[in-house]
């Protein structure tokens, strides 16, 4: 099992910046593959961004050319810098870790998701 702790979440106004952390820890030598989801109220769930150990990233298209992410590998921590943020933004944004197996992606562990509120 995997420890995801997340940071960062908070009110903005819209067209502002906001970034958020996210930490894994479990097994010492292990680099996890990491990414964000992200919930509205009474919408599904949803990818935000996704980045591999070897720094690939993919994003959802409603956050393409606003949000990135990036990693520091030695902190098995990713960063979700959100810029040009929108009312539709609005979510708790969940953190996970995982590994890929066979080309999938098993997430080992999940936050506790942090809300990120943005007004108009």
């Amino acid at each position: 099992q995997v420890q995801v702790v997340e940071s960062g979440g908070g009110l903005v106004q819209s067209g502002e910046s906001l970034r958020l952390s996210c930490a894994a820890s479990g097994s010492s030598d292990r680099i996890y593959a990491m990414g964000w989801d992200r919930q509205a109220p009474g919408k599904q769930r949803e990818l935000v961004a996704h980045i591999k150990s070897d720094g690939s990233t993919n994003y959802g298209d409603s956050v393409k050319g606003r949000f990135t992410i990036s990693r520091d590998n030695a902190k098995n921590t990713v960063y979700l810098q959100m810029t040009a943020l929108k009312p539709e933004d609005t979510a708790v944004y969940y953190c996970n870790a995982g590994d890929y197996s066979g080309g999938y992606y098993y997430v080992q562990g999940w936050g506790q998701g942090t809300q990120v509120t943005v007004s108009s």
